[in-house]
């Protein structure tokens, strides 16, 4: 995508309740910190994918699965590492877990994503699902209950970029690229350069109100 074709669609970002936000006329990202830059991004992914590598001891059966939107992202990301360190390619697809969400009615309609499975499915294989931001553990419940759908993985393991804590439901992450303390009154924002043009985790405050750690992604 070139740049003129970007200047007429709004920058996404992810916001502490997990809503992608376009930034208005009003947006002020100077009152955002960046507590990851394109670099420190890179080097939490690769960490990653040598943590996969370990643990899956080789990542012979490994499917990884991005839960929409970033999520997929950072999955293609990790499996583009995998592939380079062991030399062969590592399964990929997409994950929508919105219509089983438990908060559909608390929130405004919104697009679904796309599910999509490699090849080779996910039965009897090693899934990681991958995110950018653990908050809620609503999210994960969500894609753990579309995964139960799609098949019978051997079994399930989560990585995240950022895990900023207030969890609801006892939902751990395997892997971590940061564990970043937050207050339930700021906001924080991953973007990506496939996305958003750019590479950052950033910090700042909410609009004022407290957030609660019930929307779309956590």
């Amino acid at each position: 995508m070139n740049a003129a074709s970007r200047r007429g669609e709004p920058v996404e970002a992810r916001v502490a309740d997990g809503d992608p936000r376009p930034k208005g006329p009003g947006h002020k990202e100077s009152r955002h910190k960046a507590v990851l830059e394109g670099p420190d991004i890179r080097r939490a992914l690769t960490r990653i994918a040598h943590e996969i590598l370990e643990r899956t001891k080789g990542g012979d059966d490994v499917v990884l699965l991005g839960i929409q939107t970033r999520g997929v992202t950072l999955a293609r990301r990790l499996a583009d590492l995998l592939e380079r360190v062991e030399g062969r390619p590592v399964p990929c697809g997409s994950l929508d877990a919105t219509m089983y969400r438990d908060d559909l009615r608390m929130k405004p309609a919104r697009a679904l994503g796309r599910t999509e499975l490699p090849a080779g499915g996910v039965d009897d294989r090693i899934v990681v699902l991958v995110d950018d931001v653990l908050f809620s553990g609503r999210t994960v419940r969500a894609a753990l209950d579309a995964l139960g759908d799609l098949g019978r993985p051997r079994a399930v393991q989560l990585a995240v970029l950022v895990d900023r804590g207030h969890r609801q439901l006892p939902i751990r992450a395997d892997y971590v690229g940061k564990n970043l303390p937050t207050s339930m009154r700021e906001t924080v924002k991953v973007m990506l350069a496939e996305n958003d043009g750019r590479d950052a985790v950033l910090l700042g405050p909410a609009d004022g109100r407290p957030r609660h750690a019930e929307g779309r992604h956590g």
